[in-house]
């Protein structure tokens, strides 16, 4: 699962996705310092796996990943290739979801490409060069459709929606905007939309409105205005003050976040977000051997969770012991849940559930 991290140039992009990473995309003040997309795999802060690390004192600690991509920015007439916006637009159909990163915060030493601060304006012009090549997508294939249908109702429908939401497009709309039936999103999915990806935005801002001071920043309001009217996530981050927090250890982090006032670092929201924007859940396993979380997508039953660890586990699947992480939190041990009777044994049919801890029973 990827996530793209997308935006104008300038807004903060590798600056952000070195301090998710740690990594060295370059990163300067000028456009297009990022050509070749920086990929980084990042792990997702859970504070259930650290209790159960605390308990079991295991050997090894594997915690979720996601993996990010820093792509260079986007400028107006990218869908024509302006600014080698075609290249730049491939990078984006491989991601599953964007992290939409927009300047909310004033300074002249670091040069807009627009000349001025203005996140709404920014987040038209990258939406207008994702909703034209969509558009260019869509006529394609409903040539294509047209071309097949002869008669087929099955094709002729399809047309239909293709065209409805070409219209709505050329309108302004992002594919995700448009209503839509779950069959109708069945058959946009075969053509990989850019703006059909779910999106959050890290609204980038300034050291000074750190600690809530962002709620009275003007472009922060306007940005998550328009946040709310795409049902879209909004995440305020300082992706500087975040990259020095990043190269501390985990002591000098946590005295430094006191010392802002705040509980979590802006990244630490924004990673665990992004996971649950891909529609992804964790089930623990614990032992003293290793603590680790399975990444899994929501919905998946039992034997298939079980096949994450081992395609063995899935075939000689017999039942899964499953207790809540909260459940054997307040418990503070194992044998506690037990005693309880808080351990449940669960079959196929089981649904899991987001901070399950499980022991499969397996047998081939």
């Amino acid at each position: 699962m990827k996530l793209g991290i997308i935006g104008l140039p300038n807004v903060g992009k590798s600056t952000l996705f070195n301090a998710l990473t740690s990594g060295g995309a370059e990163s300067a003040n000028y456009p297009f310092c990022t050509i070749e997309p920086n990929v980084g795999v990042v792990p997702v802060p859970d504070s259930r796996l650290d209790w159960l690390a605390g308990i079991y004192n295991p050997t090894l600690y594997t915690p979720a990943t996601i993996e990010f991509v820093d792509i260079a920015g986007l400028v107006k007439g990218a869908s024509q290739g302006e600014g080698l916006g075609n290249k730049f637009l491939s990078h984006i159909r491989e991601t599953d979801a964007l992290i939409h990163v927009v300047r909310c915060f004033e300074g002249g030493d670091i040069v807009h490409v627009e000349g001025t601060v203005d996140p709404v304006r920014d987040v038209e012009i990258i939406n207008m060069e994702l909703i034209l090549s969509d558009i260019e997508t869509l006529e394609h294939k409903l040539d294509r459709t047209k071309k097949q249908a002869k008669g087929d109702k099955t094709l002729e429908a399809e047309a239909e929606l293709l065209e409805r939401v070409i219209s709505e497009l050329s309108s302004g709309k992002t594919a995700r905007a448009v209503e839509l039936t779950d069959d109708e999103k069945a058959v946009l999915d075969t053509v990989n939309l850019l703006t059909m990806k779910p999106v959050i935005y890290a609204a980038n801002i300034g050291e000074d409105d750190i600690g809530g001071g962002y709620e009275e920043n003007e472009h922060y309001i306007k940005l998550s205005a328009l946040a709310a009217s795409e049902k879209s996530e909004i995440i305020p981050v300082c992706a500087g003050i975040e990259a020095e927090i990043a190269g501390l250890d985990s002591e000098d982090r946590q005295m430094f976040l006191e010392d802002m006032g705040i509980a979590h670092s802006g990244l630490e929201v924004l990673i665990q977000k992004s996971y649950s924007l891909l529609g992804l859940i964790s089930y623990l396993t614990a032992g003293p051997k290793e603590v680790r979380a399975w990444t899994i997508k929501r919905g998946t039953k039992a034997p298939q969770a079980a096949g994450k660890i081992h395609s063995d586990f899935e075939r000689g699947f017999i039942r899964a012991e499953i207790v809540s992480y909260e459940a054997l939190h307040e418990c503070g041990s194992m044998n506690a849940a037990k005693e309880k009777g808080l351990v449940r044994s669960e079959g196929k049919d089981y649904v899991m559930q987001d901070g399950d801890v499980v022991l499969f029973r397996f047998n081939v």
